[in-house]
């Protein structure tokens, strides 16, 4: 019995890699295959891999030493930082140059951080998926939406050690809450949740998350919003956890 259990974890643990290289090649052709932007691109790759914590209540290993949510993430930690400008090994950065191109322009360890963020909470908190939530959805959608309404739409603009614009920062207060809201409506169908009590804690959440991607300099937002974000969540919600 426990074997059968065991092989599902590594069955899903494998489609989870394929599902993260299938995205992530995607992405890299997504601009000649659908006529989009290399910024497009980068977001869409953000929100696709964003997406995962919707398999974490799938996992039935989640706790270590057999936590099979952060075997997930911890690979494609070593993978992108070897792949960016920082890497001691210039054979495997070059094998990986394309990896580079899909982060935010001239700040190649963007990838990198965004890696780390998502295996530092699937490391502490992946019998929480909610907590997970909390923390990568403003990233995968709110991050994404302020990028490509602040490109398009931003004119409004203002600088703290980035520039940003309010257009953009709107956008991502609006999405990471409704995705959040969305998200927790999914996990409330899997756990005892209450919409009610949680929907403030989530708009904390959402503002604080908007704040600091407008004051994090490129880059490092992929690692200050979602940490943050979790932080917001736990304080506010007086130690929820699903």
């Amino acid at each position: 019995m426990l074997g059968n259990e065991l092989l599902y974890n590594f069955l899903l643990l494998a489609s989870c890699y394929a599902y993260i290289l299938t995205v992530i090649f995607l992405s890299g052709k997504a601009p000649k295959l659908f006529g989009i932007s290399g910024s497009s691109s980068r977001k869409l790759l953000h929100i696709l891999i964003g997406n995962l914590f919707f398999l974490l209540p799938l996992f039935t290993f989640n706790t270590f030493p057999l936590n099979f949510p952060f075997f997930v993430a911890v690979p494609f930690v070593f993978v992108t930082f070897f792949a960016s400008s920082y890497s001691p090994s210039r054979i495997f950065r070059e094998k990986l140059s394309g990896l580079v191109g899909m982060t935010e322009d001239g700040h190649d360890l963007g990838l990198f951080y965004y890696s780390l963020s998502y295996t530092l909470l699937a490391c502490f908190f992946a019998s929480q998926p909610l907590v997970v939530a909390a923390g990568i959805i403003p990233l995968a959608y709110g991050d994404a939406s302020a990028a490509l309404i602040g490109e398009k739409f931003g004119k409004k603009r203002y600088c703290v050690f980035a520039t940003r614009s309010l257009e953009g920062s709107m956008a991502m207060l609006l999405v990471s809450f409704l995705s959040l809201e969305a998200g927790l409506l999914f996990f409330s169908y899997l756990y005892s949740l209450s919409i009610t009590l949680l929907t403030p804690v989530l708009f904390g959440v959402a503002l604080v998350a908007t704040f600091a991607e407008a004051v994090s300099p490129s880059g490092l937002d992929n690692i200050m919003v979602p940490l943050l974000g979790l932080l917001t969540f736990l304080l506010a919600s007086g130690g929820i956890l699903t």
